[in-house]
Order: structure tokens, then sequence, then C-alpha cells
């Protein structure tokens, strides 16, 4: 389809979809009271801002972006000062994300992508310059940009096969909006190649920011007090789980022979699902606990049930293996690479498209293994935690595999220099 089409028949979709979205803030709203917050962001509508100082705005969609973003906020902000950073979001959890010198940020929801609502938000902003973490380019967002003139650049960027094949489907208004995109800046070999294949376009790899995000302080004293609470236990955490995969994971985790000893932790990835998944647990004749009453474990408690944001990696540093959510079903595997930061064993499952690259080359230094299922997933989990010398061997083979990819955040401060330049050139 040619440019010019594809764009005039986005459009027109994007104004069908206007009565679903109403109604998908309404039904999350229900579940996610954070949902019926700020929504007026959402459609451009924002209040009066009288800093002077120039803007750098980063879009980062939810959770996973926004870690991404953290180190590369700290960088930038130690060699550009003089900015005021303003951090937009698409989701309650994302806009939740403690960020470096967070007090001094302003976190916003992007709107959605019609023109009238992303020129209100460059109107309310102003921004100097603009940087979309890992996926995000909205076509109508991008063009209004370019027509003024504001420089914008993709970091971390990352586009898995799925992706792909879904981009070729609107391959000519996608490859038209990243033409737009001065600096595109990606994951790995991978990565930049289909870029190619979608858009064209010559993507400079520069590796993972997420090796870069350092642990911080209060959550390896958060692991401490976790790990006071259920004494003398060999934890299973189950992180960043989707919908379905709990299912499999406790009936798996019912029909093995599970040592009282182990105590398994669920942690879904999406807040509004923890009623849901504690009616699973008790479903099952399983005794839970919730974290959010930071109480002792006893004796007879089977699963803890996590239901806190942004404490991952104290679950991490509490537990003795890891799950990673995600790719048990084909949602895709979650991120990896905090689990192995700390130094916890990481077990797989077969769908790992979202972090190929990082899975496979975790496996190959004998920081993680692939399983094939849930009954796989257990049994596997059940032999490292009676076999202490293979969890030790697995933890500094993680720690390992995450030292060795650091650097990324350097690597694209100093390629995105020349967005900064222009952007001082046109104050």
């Amino acid at each position: 389809m040619p440019e010019q089409a594809a764009r005039a028949c986005y459009r027109v979709l994007l104004w069908i979809a206007m009565p679903w979205l109403l109604l998908h803030l309404f039904l999350r709203g229900r579940r996610q009271p954070e949902y019926r917050r700020h929504i007026g962001e959402r459609f451009g509508i924002y209040a009066p801002r009288n800093d002077p100082r120039p803007v750098l705005w980063i879009h980062a969609v939810s959770v996973g972006e926004t870690h991404a973003a953290s180190p590369l906020i700290a960088a930038l902000t130690a060699v550009h000062p003089e900015f005021r950073v303003l951090v937009s979001h698409m989701t309650p959890t994302g806009r939740a994300v403690t960020l470096p010198n967070d007090a001094d940020i302003e976190r916003v929801y992007l709107p959605y992508d019609y023109p009238h609502a992303v020129r209100r938000f460059l109107s309310a902003y102003r921004p100097s310059l603009g940087i979309f973490m890992e996926t995000e380019v909205w076509p109508n967002l991008v063009f209004e940009c370019a027509r003024q003139g504001v420089p914008l650049a993709l970091a971390n960027g990352r586009l898995s096969q799925r992706s792909l094949l879904r981009g070729m489907r609107w391959q000519s208004l996608i490859a038209a909006a990243l033409a737009r995109v001065r600096v595109v800046l990606v994951q790995s070999p991978d990565d930049a190649r289909r870029l190619k294949q979608l858009a064209g376009i010559d993507a400079l790899v520069l590796g993972n920011l997420k090796f870069d995000l350092e642990v911080p302080g209060n959550q390896i004293a958060l692991a401490g007090r976790f790990r006071a609470m259920w004494p003398q236990r060999k934890v299973l955490l189950c992180a960043s789980t989707r919908e379905g995969e709990e299912t499999l994971i406790l009936d798996a985790f019912g029909q093995a022979r599970v040592p009282a000893q182990v105590l398994l932790v669920l942690v879904p990835r999406h807040p509004q699902r923890f009623d849901e998944i504690e009616r699973l647990v008790l479903a099952r004749g399983m005794t839970v606990k919730r974290r959010s009453a930071m109480e002792a474990i006893g004796a007879d408690c089977q699963v803890v049930l996590g239901d806190s944001m942004g404490e991952m990696f104290a679950y991490y540093g509490s537990a003795d293996v890891a799950y990673i959510g995600g790719g048990l079903l084909p949602f895709g595997t979650h991120n990896l690479i905090e689990a192995c930061a700390i130094g916890c064993p990481v077990l797989l499952g077969p769908h790992t498209f979202n972090f190929a690259e990082a899975a496979r080359d975790a496996i190959e230094a004998g920081g993680a293994l692939r399983v094939a299922d849930a009954g796989e997933l257990v049994r596997r989990a059940l032999d490292l935690l009676e076999d202490a010398k293979a969890r030790q061997a697995m933890s500094e083979a993680g720690l390992g595999f995450a030292r060795a990819h650091r650097g990324a955040t350097a690597k694209t401060v100093a390629a995105l220099a020349p967005l900064f330049v222009s952007a001082a050139r046109a104050r």
C-alpha cells in the first residue's frame, strides 16, 4: 500500500477505534483503578507548565522500557543537566517505576496517536528532542515531530520475528515513520537485520541498556527482609507470570513430590490479577500468604503471592531459583537480565522471542536453563534446590554473563550526541 494511502487508512482506523479505546479504559479502570487517573492526558490535555528549561522527552511504554530508560536517564542528565526530563508512558505500572532523580522528572501518559492529540502534547511541552525506548514508534506522532523540527531517536531498539511479520502488514507506514527518526540504536544484529527488512534503514548495534541497570540498595535490604519472613525454606520464584501460566505451574507443583521446605513464590506480571491468582491457589487446597501482609511465613505455607510492584530485584535476591514468566505460553519470556545480575539461577520456557539473544547467551554461559513445559520446570527446579553446587555454578555464570554485556549506556549517550547538538542549535 502506498504511503499516503496507508496514512489515510491508519487515521480512519484510529477514529473507528475511539469507542473501543474508551471502553478499554473503563474496563481496565474497574480492575486497575490507576487507569481512571489522568485520562485527559491520553487525549492530549495537560496542565500548563512554567519551567523555562529545555525539555528532554523520553517515551517508555511500560515497566520493561522504563527500566531500560533508567541508566540512560541517569547518564544523560549527568552530561546535560540543563534539560528538564519528561518521561511519557502508556501504562500505570510503567509510570509507577522509580527513576533516578525522580523528584525532578515529570511523568505523563503519551496521548493516543490522534493528530490533534499529539499536536496538543507537543504544544504543551515543546520538547527539544525525543527518545523512544525499544519498540514504540507512533506514526502520527513521528510525522508531527518531523513537521515541527523535533529530532527523534530510537534507543535500545528491538524487533522480534513476530513483530516483524505484524509490521510488514503496514510496511509503508512504518518505514515512512522510521525514516524520520534520525538515530536508530538497537540491541542486537538480529534486531538490526529485521529493521532493515521492515524499513530499509541501517541501525547501529550497541547492546542492551538493561544490563547497565544497577541493583538498588533498598532492594537488597528488602531481599533480606523477605528471607527473614521464610527462614529455612528453599524458594522457587515464578516471576512476571502471565495468564494461564500460573495454572500450569500450580498443577505441576501439586503433582510433584515437593519437599515440605520448598516454598513457591508467585509474582504475576499484572497487578489486576492478584486476587485471581490467590483464588487459583486456594482452589487447589494449597495454603497461601500475600506479600502485602509482610508477616512471617509458617512451615505450613506452600505459596506466597507477590502482590507488590517495583520489588522484582528483592524477589530475585531472596530466591534460590527463578522461572522468568511469559515463556511457557507464547507470550514471550520477560526480562531475565535482572535475575542474572543479582546471581539468581534462571529457568526459561520454550518461548523466548522477546529476549532471544539474551536468553541464548545466558544459556550458553550457564546462567540459565531452558525447559519444555511446566512439568519439566518443576522437576528441574526441585533438582537445583537439592544441589547447592549446581546453583552456585549457575549463579556465578549468570553474574559473569550480566557483567560481560554491560556498556550500552555509554555507547548510547555518545550516539545521541548529534541530537543534542541539533537541539542546542534550534534553541
